[in-house]
């Protein structure tokens, strides 16, 4: 693709420009091979510009990763003016949609190179621990009361949502709504079962 032409932006235009640019380039590309000489030639503006914006390489891949975690929570936002049972679901809905629009460089974050280094992991754990907390907030609803077990349980069942829906684009064995309706099923499940072996337990 030919260099585009050079546009006068506003420094946060511009930053904004450059992480547009990266993450639409994860669609094809593992995130370490996203270049600096590739994203400036694409954006029109000197290699050097681009550390104006960004301390280093690394920082300009961790913004990336920010970016694309922050779009997956706005995209996954829950509806409060459904009910209950329907905010999950739609949550779940939208989960497997951004997921299936983003196959590549979703499993790209989670599985690759990136999933190992500090600070991606750290992005990675604020994005699980928001998801988290939106769950854990709407249990009331659903008739289940949040403690220290349930709220262990649910981030449980949030990586269960990833790995299913990884293997699932991998090998879509069902259809997409019972994948959905199997996510939103196993929530209440994880979480009531947490409850109830604490007290056959004794706990």
């Amino acid at each position: 693709m030919d260099a585009v032409k050079r546009v006068r932006l506003s420094p946060e235009e511009r930053r904004a420009q450059l992480i547009d640019l990266g993450v639409r380039m994860l669609a094809d590309r593992p995130l370490e091979q996203i270049s600096v000489e590739d994203i400036a030639d694409k954006a029109g503006v000197s290699r050097g510009l681009l550390f104006h914006y960004f301390a280093s390489k690394h920082d300009f891949h961790v913004e990336i990763v920010r970016h694309t975690s922050a779009e997956m929570l706005a995209r996954t936002a829950p509806n409060l003016d459904l009910a209950p049972i329907d905010i999950l679901r739609d949550v779940m809905a939208s989960y497997v949609d951004y997921v299936s629009d983003n196959c590549d460089t979703y499993v790209s974050l989670l599985r690759g190179t990136a999933s190992g280094d500090p600070a991606m992991r750290e992005v990675f754990e604020a994005t699980r621990a928001e998801m988290a907390r939106r769950v854990v907030e709407q249990l009331p609803t659903l008739g289940i009361e949040p403690d220290a077990r349930i709220a262990l349980s649910v981030r449980g069942w949030i990586a269960f949502v990833e790995e299913a829906t990884i293997t699932w684009l991998r090998t879509p064995e069902i259809p997409r709504d019972e994948l959905i309706e199997m996510l939103v099923t196993a929530l209440p499940a994880v979480a009531l079962s947490a409850g109830a072996a604490a007290a056959l337990l004794g706990g």
